[in-house]
């Protein structure tokens, strides 16, 4: 079964294009999800499914992350990079301030990660778009959130420094390799 590593942090934080980046290098890496989840609602004329309906839409995040966790076990690979995983959902709900079932918790326990490394909040490169509704303080209080719910998992939480995607990826395979 592969290693399974998670990217995480705030909204703008630099995970996609790393993601990205560790893909055209050749890893195996899992999808962020919550953009066509999102689109999918706006094809129905919802714009922000998550302001409108944040418990709908988490337990539409939820579902889809945990198919990805399952579905990599099948992979013969040695490691897999998911963009976000399951506790994510749980610590969009903490930050919201949004009730949620139990079964949102369990399934954090249920699914565990072999390793978490947290993006932090970076403002020279925050944007905002049709997709992304936080401002640049909601991205702070959310990367917060973020490292406090995975750590109440039980997960060890690796903050990747601020810099380039070369120095990112290389103190991801430096920390990995240990």
């Amino acid at each position: 079964m592969p290693k399974k590593i998670v990217i995480t942090g705030g909204p703008s934080s630099g995970k996609t294009t790393l993601i990205n980046a560790l893909e055209t290098e050749g890893h195996t890496c899992i999808p962020e999800i919550s953009r066509e989840i999102t689109q999918q609602a706006r094809d129905a004329g919802i714009d922000y499914l998550f302001l409108e309906d944040p418990l709908g839409f988490s337990r539409l995040l939820l579902d889809g992350r945990k198919e990805q966790y399952l579905a990599v076990k099948k992979l013969r690979k040695d490691r897999v990079f998911f963009d976000r995983g399951i506790p994510d959902v749980i610590a969009y709900l903490e930050a919201s301030k949004t009730p949620y079932p139990k079964s949102f918790w369990e399934a954090g326990i249920e699914h565990k990660y072999d390793i978490v490394f947290l993006l932090p909040p970076w403002e020279e490169i925050y944007t905002q778009d049709e997709e992304r509704y936080e401002d640049f303080e909601l991205a702070c209080t959310l990367s917060l959130a973020l490292k406090k719910t995975y750590m109440d998992l039980g997960h060890e939480v690796v903050e990747i420094p601020v810099g380039t995607i070369s120095e990112r990826i290389n103190f991801i395979t430096n920390h990995i390799k240990h």
